[in-house]
């Protein structure tokens, strides 16, 4: 991180006197430090906040061999810490003291207090907590190395969820880069051993799932065994993070479950520019950081990589069975789960190529494998057309194929206007993807277009595509949640007056009972379980009404649970 960034002020500013005294003070404690004296190192989960008094403070990232870079030297008035202050994310750096001194520690729980209370310092803090992140994303920190091949899909599948679980890494690509293989000798592994990733201060993993990588980095936890949750939300995408940040900032207990990374299919949108108050666009990986940091700022628990198996509505509390074997307990639940692209329906001849050149997101880590080539993306709807114009920034040809004869019933116009207007973007209308050719990769895709009202005239042709992208349709994530919520005849959560049992084609018949009214606004068929965003039928496909949705969903709670004549179950403010 170098020292002459033109955000230093920013990255580390400097506590005043009075902030220090009459602020800070009241929740910490002083201690004598000596040179050489280690505060924190990698690895360590509950880092407490340490203010400078007098000495200094070297902040060091420490690579997967030992070896340290420094950061920077803190010295009289600067703090540490960076945004896993507000989580129990394992720490990235070493804080060793270089010159002795006086510090004044800051317990987590003081720090929650703290930040709390005093909006000023909380906005300071925060800010440099968020920066001191992206600073070392941006810089690629080396306390995680993952080696592993462009070409093999777990690889990828290790990128995408490092990367969207904002977490620094480097890559040693074993097809392009000299130093995998002596990485690969030093760690006494062979190919057949790949991906491997090396966390400082962990164990080495060889062939990780997503859980066990969030495990290392601390953020697969969910807290207390046996403790009744106000809410527990499932799903970490726009809506559940929305229904996160507006729980936990009325003060309820809050356990947000994402079963991959947050930020959901929104997390993989290259950039949303009708999202309001972003009139320049950001990226969905972006407001799902923000949103996330938010979240733990107001001290909700979210938990990644843990799947909800099975809801059983039952009895109150309800009980959600994980896929791990562990059990939560909740007073209300808010079914944010989101849906999935769908596949596409032409035999196997796809599901080979899944992950090594057919891909269902097109975020950076897909992105950086499509520079000068021949790129499709199938889909017409927004995220279709996001994707179409963020891979023809680099893609040598973009071709959007869609089964309809343009795009004006399913994008937005101002993304259609760009994508007509691109050099780089052929729309192939009336058409749909017969077929993928190529050995151990995608080497091109046959592309079926239809005349309408002449079956006979249809015509096959055959595109040089190595990319290709597909974002079609959506599957809800519901299987959890048969045979306890009402669901539509495609899976999607009947909620309001819909989900009574009288709606024609729900499942209903057999889940009602216990509510004895009519279902509140996003309320399900069970007392206080509400859906919201993409797994609701009936719901508006776009960020702000999941959004919308996930902040009311904790209003109808509240309603909900003061209505439940169980009393224990009513809300229990965090003190």
């Amino acid at each position: 991180m170098a020292l002459h960034d033109a955000r230093y002020a920013d990255l580390f500013p400097r506590l005043t006197e009075a902030q220090i005294s009459q602020k800070v003070e009241p929740f910490g404690e002083y201690i004598e430090v000596a040179a050489g004296d280690i505060l924190f190192k990698p690895g360590d989960q509950d880092t407490d906040l340490f203010v400078i008094r007098s000495g200094q403070l070297d902040i060091l990232t420490v690579d997967a061999h030992g070896q340290e870079a420094l950061v920077v030297q803190h010295g009289a008035g600067d703090f540490t810490g960076e945004i896993n202050m507000f989580s129990r994310r394992r720490n990235l750096v070493l804080g060793r003291v270089s010159q002795a001194g006086r510090m004044l520690r800051v317990t987590r729980t003081a720090f929650r207090q703290l930040v709390a209370q005093h909006a000023d310092l909380s906005e300071l803090m925060l800010r440099a907590f968020i920066l001191r992140r992206v600073s070392l994303l941006e810089t690629q920190g080396r306390q995680t190395v993952l080696i592993g091949s462009s070409k093999d899909p777990e690889t990828l599948r290790v990128r995408r969820f490092l990367s969207r679980s904002g977490h620094p890494f480097h890559l040693l690509d074993i097809e392009s880069d000299p130093g995998a293989a002596s990485a690969l000798e030093a760690f006494e592994r062979t190919s057949a051993d790949l991906p491997l990733v090396a966390v400082a201060g962990q164990p080495l993993l060889s062939g990780p799932s997503n859980r066990e990588i969030a495990e290392v980095l601390g953020i697969a936890e969910i807290g207390d065994d046996g403790q009744l949750w106000d809410v527990v939300v499932v799903g970490a995408g726009p809506a559940g993070l929305a229904a996160a940040v507006y729980g936990a900032s009325e003060g309820l207990r809050v356990l947000c479950i994402e079963a991959d990374a947050w930020g959901g299919q929104a997390g993989t949108s290259s950039k949303i520019e009708n999202y309001l108050g972003f009139p320049t666009g950001i990226s969905g990986q972006a407001l799902a950081a923000r949103s996330h940091t938010q979240a733990l700022k107001f001290g909700a628990q979210i938990s990644v990589s843990r799947r909800v198996a099975r809801l059983d509505c039952s009895a109150l509390p309800y009980a959600l069975h994980l896929d791990d074997g562990s059990t939560v307990r909740a007073a209300s639940v808010i079914i944010a789960s989101g849906a999935r692209y769908r596949r596409l329906e032409v035999g196997d001849a796809l599901a080979r190529f899944e992950g090594n050149g057919i891909y269902y997101g097109a975020t950076r880590v897909e992105a950086a494998f499509c520079a000068g080539a021949q790129v499709g993306v199938v889909g017409g709807g927004n995220s279709a057309g996001q994707a179409a114009i963020f891979l023809a920034e680099t893609a040598a040809h973009v071709h959007l194929i869609i089964r309809r004869a343009d795009l004006s019933a399913t994008m937005s116009r101002y993304l259609i206007e760009r994508i007509e207007a691109h050099p780089r973007i052929t729309i192939h209308a009336h058409s749909e993807v017969a077929d993928a050719m190529g050995a151990e990769n995608l080497e091109s895709i046959k592309v079926r277009t239809r005349t309408p009202g002449q079956a006979e005239a249809d015509a096959l042709t055959e595109l040089g595509i190595t990319r290709l992208f597909v974002l079609i349709g959506a599957t809800p994530n519901t299987d959890f949640a048969r045979g306890c919520l009402a669901l539509d005849s495609h899976g999607f959560v009947l909620t309001g007056a819909d989900a009574l049992p009288t709606v024609a084609g729900s499942d209903a018949s057999s889940t009602q009972g216990g509510i004895g009214r009519t279902p509140h606004f996003l309320e399900t068929s069970k007392r206080a379980v509400f859906a919201v965003g993409d797994v609701r039928a009936g719901s508006v496909k776009r960020v702000a009404s999941a959004v919308g949705e996930g902040s009311m969903a904790i209003h109808f709670a509240h309603r909900a649970l003061e209505e439940s004549p169980e009393t224990t179950l009513l809300p229990q403010r965090r003190a």
